[in-house]
């Protein structure tokens, strides 16, 4: 049986092999079954219930729902669907309640892993999906393999270009980031005169830019003071799901929020809707800037 490539992206399979996606929210999910579908292989659609909001964009695929609650039966889902590779894709902006959960002998095998999981954070749980999933014969594949144009860059995307105290201050947001990514609390913060000021916490990046605009607002931040959104991954971070990702929505909050600019660690990050958010930025002055995946060495 003869192993292709996948046209336009990273990915190999083999003659009968499918692909699904389990899709939060966001347009990740949408991005990533548009190259799917372009490179000949449609793929089959995993809704998780009241995370999925791009449903319109997604329903013309074979598809079907899952209650995060129902987690237990996604391994019979996918046998019953024949899919061998699966794509975790989007926001899932909460946690299965364990209390719940409907009963079933797969999911008590895992119960005692998920608690544990649950206890260190999203990674640690994604870690363990991850594992469970490929023991069962399932291949975990990254959204960064199946669309990899929307892999972050090295080097300025945008017009604009950070300045000397911009540098300074994506220096001190890249290493706050990385700090709470070691506790796996987050994945980005916000550096302002170059100290951080605003971490990201369960909110999300969207209430990170939301408390940040409240600070300005209320007087906490000078009017006028430049700052910067840096965004990374966490240390050991299981890069097939959830790596950090902006969009346009996230260059219209961080104008809100008053920031010069974003910066996203290149290789391990993705860009969504790329050219609307390199159009969105532009047209603010923002910028928007790949960095190396490794220690910054700008200097002040």
């Amino acid at each position: 049986m003869t192993k292709t490539e996948v046209a336009g992206t990273g990915l190999v399979l083999a003659p009968g092999d499918r692909v699904g996606i389990i899709a939060g929210g966001g347009s990740l999910p949408v991005e990533v079954a548009a190259g799917l579908a372009e490179g000949g292989h449609p793929p089959v659609i995993i809704l998780i219930e009241g995370q999925a909001d791009r449903q319109s964009d997604l329903s013309s695929y074979e598809h079907e729902s899952l209650a995060l609650e129902d987690i237990g039966a996604l391994v019979a889902l996918l046998r019953r669907r024949k899919i061998s590779h699966l794509v975790l894709a989007g926001e899932i902006k909460r946690r299965p309640r364990l209390v719940d959960m409907r009963p079933s002998l797969s999911l008590l095998a895992v119960i005692p892993s998920v608690v544990m999981a649950l206890a260190r954070g999203d990674d640690g749980l994604l870690k363990i999906l991850t594992r469970r999933l490929e023991a069962r014969g399932v291949k975990v594949v990254g959204a960064h393999e199946v669309v990899p144009r929307l892999v972050a860059t090295e080097g300025p995307l945008t017009k604009a270009l950070p300045r000397k105290s911009d540098w300074r201050d994506i220096e001190a947001a890249y290493a706050a980031a990385k700090a709470i990514g070691a506790l796996d609390i987050g994945q980005a913060a916000i550096a302002i005169g170059g100290r951080a000021i605003a971490l990201e916490g369960i909110e999300g990046t969207s209430g990170l830019l939301e408390r940040t605009k409240q600070l300005r607002g209320h007087g906490r931040l000078a009017g006028k003071t430049r700052g910067v959104l840096v965004k990374c991954a966490k240390p050991g971070q299981e890069l097939r799901a959830d790596l950090p990702s902006i969009g346009p929505r996230t260059v219209e909050a961080a104008h809100a929020a008053g920031l010069a600019g974003i910066a996203v660690e290149a290789g391990r990050s993705l860009v969504l809707e790329g050219p609307v958010v390199v159009e969105r930025a532009n047209a603010l002055g923002l910028f928007v800037v790949g960095l190396p995946a490794a220690e910054l060495t700008h200097g002040s």
